[in-house]
C-alpha cells in the first residue's frame, strides 16, 4: 500500500491536524495563533469573485424592531432598553449553498441576518432558519461547502461528495434531519422560523454575564414545499421566494417575527448535560423556555437591489455594549471570516457603504483605502495615542471577564452517542408519521446517488440515532437491513474502515 502524502500548508508546512482548530482547553475559545486555521479560512473567503462564496442568492428589506418586555436586568444594551423602544433594521434572507442564479426552493439552510441601527453602532444577529449546523469546529468549514458545490472535475453537484462528507461526520446528523424534512424546503421567507443557533453572551451594567440564544419566531405560520412541490417549483418560479417577499411588502402584507431568547447562567453552563456552546444542539425548551423580547416588521422594500441587498455586509462580530461572544468554536472563527470576506469581496471600506454605515457616529483611526467615500478623518490625527483630542477607547464598555483555561493544542472532540440523542428526538418525538415519510423519502432521492458504500455507512448513521429511521432508509435504497445494523453497531473508526 503506497504511503500517504503528508497535508502541509502553502508555505510547505506540515499540518498535524486538519480536525480540530487549537483551542484553550477542550471548550475554547479558538486561539489566533493557529496558521492553519486562519490560513484555510482566509483562502476560502478568496475562492469565488465576486458573488458571496455562501448565501449568494438573497433577498432583502427595511423595518424596525419593537422591545415588548424589560431585560435590563441581563443586558446593558441601549436598544433594549426600554419597552416600545423602536430601533431602524434591514434584514437579508438567502439560500446558502447555491449559486446567485440558483433556484429559491433549493433543499437547502435559509439565511436569516438582521442589522440593527441602533445608537451605539449596528448589531448585527448572522443566522439561519435552523437552530443547528452541519459543524462545531471551523477548520472543516471550507472543506463542508466543497462539497455542498460542484465537482472540481465534472463542474455538476456530486451525491457522493455529499454524503461521503456527511457519513465521514457524525456531528452533521442532527441537521441533516431538519434539512431533509420539509423544513429543508420553505415556501416563502415569511413563512420560516431563524435562530441565531449559536450561543452568544450577554451582560448588564454590573458586568454579570449570562449565555443566551436568539430564536425568530414567524407570526405568518411555518409554510413548507414538500420534495415534489419544491421540484415543481424550481422549473415553475426559480425566484418564488425573492418574489413573494417583495410582492407581500409592496402591497403592505408586512412580515413579522417576535424575538424570543433562551437564557443560561455561567453555573449551568458549567454542567448542562449538553455542551451549551456545541453548534450541532439545541437547548431543549423544556430546560430553558423561549422568553419574548420583541417583534421585527418589515414594510420597505430596497429601491435598487445591488445597493441594498447585494453590498449588505453582515458579522457575528458586530456587537454593542451588553452583548458579545461565547467559546462557541464556529462562532469563533465566524468572528474573523465574515469581516474578511467583505474585506475581499466589497473592499476595505466596506462599512462606509449606506446600507452598513452605522446612524451612530464613526470614530476609529482607520485611513485611505480604495473606495474611500467620506472625509477620510480629514485633518485628524490618525494614531493612538495623541493628545490632539482624537477619540480615545472608553473602558466602561468592556467585556466581562471570562476564565479560560487549558492546554494550548488541537483537542479532538470525543465521539460518543450523545450526537445521535438530540435528532432521534426530533424524529420520534417531534415529527408527524407524515413528516417522518417525507423525511425517509427525500433522503432516499439524494442518497441514491451515491456509490452503495457511502449509502450504507450514513444509513448506519440513521440507525444509530433510530432504527426505525434506518430500516425505512435501508428498504427505499434496498440495502441489507442486517448490513446497516451491523455497521450502526461499529465504532466511526470501524464503520469508515468497512466502507472505504
Amino acid at each position: 500500500m503506497a504511503k500517504k502524502k503528508s497535508m502541509t500548508t502553502a508555505t510547505g508546512n506540515p499540518v498535524d491536524n486538519d480536525l480540530n482548530s487549537m483551542t484553550a482547553g477542550p471548550k475554547g475559545p479558538v486561539l489566533v495563533q493557529d496558521v492553519h486555521l486562519i490560513e484555510k479560512l482566509a483562502h476560502f473567503d478568496r475562492e469565488r469573485i465576486p458573488e458571496r462564496v455562501v448565501h449568494a442568492k438573497g433577498a432583502g428589506a427595511h423595518g424596525y424592531f419593537e422591545v415588548t418586555a424589560d431585560f435590563t436586568r441581563y443586558t446593558r444594551a441601549h436598544f433594549l432598553s426600554q419597552v416600545g423602544k423602536r430601533t431602524d433594521v434591514f434584514a437579508r434572507f438567502s439560500t446558502v449553498g447555491g449559486e446567485k442564479g440558483s433556484a429559491d426552493s433549493e433543499r437547502d439552510p435559509r439565511g436569516f441576518a438582521v442589522k440593527f441601527y441602533t445608537e451605539e453602532g449596528n448589531f448585527d444577529l448572522v443566522g439561519n432558519n435552523t437552530p443547528v449546523f452541519f459543524l462545531r469546529d471551523p477548520l472543516k468549514f471550507p472543506d463542508f461547502i466543497h462539497t455542498q458545490k460542484r465537482n472540481p472535475a465534472t463542474n455538476l453537484k456530486d451525491a457522493d461528495m455529499f454524503w461521503d462528507f456527511l457519513s465521514l461526520t457524525p456531528e452533521s446528523l442532527h441537521q441533516v434531519i431538519i434539512l431533509f424534512s420539509d423544513r429543508g424546503t420553505p415556501r416563502s421567507y415569511r413563512h420560516m422560523h431563524g435562530f441565531s443557533s449559536h450561543t452568544f453572551m450577554w451582560y448588564n451594567e454590573k458586568g454579570e454575564h449570562v449565555w443566551v440564544k436568539y430564536h425568530w419566531v414567524c407570526d405568518q405560520g411555518i409554510r413548507n414545499f414538500t420534495g415534489p412541490e419544491a421540484d415543481e417549483m424550481r422549473g415553475k418560479d426559480p425566484d418564488v421566494a425573492t418574489r413573494d417577499l417583495y410582492d407581500a411588502i409592496a402591497k403592505g402584507d408586512y412580515p413579522s417575527w417576535t424575538l424570543k431568547v433562551q437564557i443560561m447562567t455561567p453555573a449551568e453552563a458549567e454542567t448542562y448535560r449538553f455542551d451549551p456552546f456545541d453548534l450541532t444542539k439545541v437547548w431543549p425548551h423544556a430546560d430553558y423556555p423561549l422568553m419574548e423580547v420583541g417583534r421585527m416588521v418589515l414594510n420597505r422594500n430596497p429601491e435598487n437591489f445591488f445597493a441594498e441587498v447585494e453590498q449588505a455586509a453582515f458579522s457575528p462580530g458586530n456587537f454593542v455594549p451588553g452583548t458579545g461572544p461565547s467559546p462557541d468554536k464556529m462562532l469563533q472563527g465566524r468572528l474573523f471570516s465574515y469581516p474578511d470576506t467583505h474585506r475581499h469581496r466589497l473592499g476595505a471600506n466596506f462599512d462606509l457603504l449606506p446600507i452598513n454605515a452605522p446612524k451612530a457616529a464613526m470614530r476609529n483611526y482607520q485611513r485611505d483605502g480604495a473606495m474611500r467615500s467620506d472625509a477620510n478623518g480629514g485633518g485628524g490625527p490618525n494614531y493612538w495615542p495623541n493628545s490632539f483630542g482624537g477619540p480615545a477607547p472608553d473602558p466602561s464598555v468592556a467585556l466581562p471577564a471570562v476564565d479560560i483555561a487549558g492546554m494550548a493544542a488541537r483537542h479532538a472532540y470525543v465521539l460518543g452517542d450523545v450526537d445521535f440523542v438530540q435528532p432521534a428526538a426530533l424524529y420520534r418525538d417531534v415529527m408527524s408519521e407524515q413528516d417522518r415519510t417525507n423525511l425517509v423519502s427525500n433522503i432516499v432521492g439524494h442518497l441514491g446517488g451515491a456509490q452503495k458504500r457511502i449509502q450504507l455507512r450514513q444509513t448506519a448513521l440513521f440507525y444509530k440515532s433510530d432504527a426505525e429511521w434506518g430500516e425505512r432508509v435501508a428498504k427505499g435504497l434496498g440495502l441489507d437491513v442486517a448490513e446497516v445494523k451491523r455497521l450502526a453497531a461499529m465504532s466511526q473508526e470501524e464503520r469508515v474502515a468497512a466502507t472505504s
